[in-house]
């Protein structure tokens, strides 16, 4: 498997991806995904998969981190920071203005920790998603 995706039994959505969904994301022909892994003692020990934004208020792209896991036996070695500083460096390095990501409401211990490196809230934003058959009747298919 490539990635061991996350679970969480009060997430609100259930995860559809297949394996080969995210191989040919990451390491396909015209890859729309990257991602990064954090190693303890040669095994993996998280990941962060990530995508471009663009901002039109900057006129820059910026990166959205769309997961970030770490396992829980590596929990509080630094992976996950070692992993957002690697993006950091990224956005900084490619003239990017923008680290962005979305966290649970429920998901104390992530935001805590999200807290802990200044990372502000975006609480001004409502976000909006259509998925399945609201999607499909916008686009006049269902």
């Amino acid at each position: 498997m490539i990635l061991e995706l996350a679970t969480y039994e009060k997430a609100p959505h259930e995860v559809r991806v297949t394996e080969e969904q995210l191989r040919s994301a990451l390491f396909g022909e015209r890859p729309v995904a990257f991602a990064h892994i954090a190693e303890d003692d040669g095994r993996v020990a998280g990941y962060a998969v990530w995508f471009l934004t663009y901002s039109t208020w900057r006129g820059v792209p910026g990166i959205y981190l769309e997961d970030l896991y770490v396992r829980p036996e590596h929990r509080g070695g630094g992976h996950g920071k070692a992993l957002l500083r690697q993006l950091a460096s990224i956005c900084e390095e490619r003239g990017y203005q923008r680290l962005e990501w979305s966290v649970l409401d429920w998901n104390e211990p992530s935001i805590g920790f999200y807290r802990s490196l200044d990372a502000v809230p975006q609480d001004e934003w409502i976000k909006y998603r259509l998925t399945d058959e609201p999607l499909k009747r916008l686009a006049g298919q269902g």
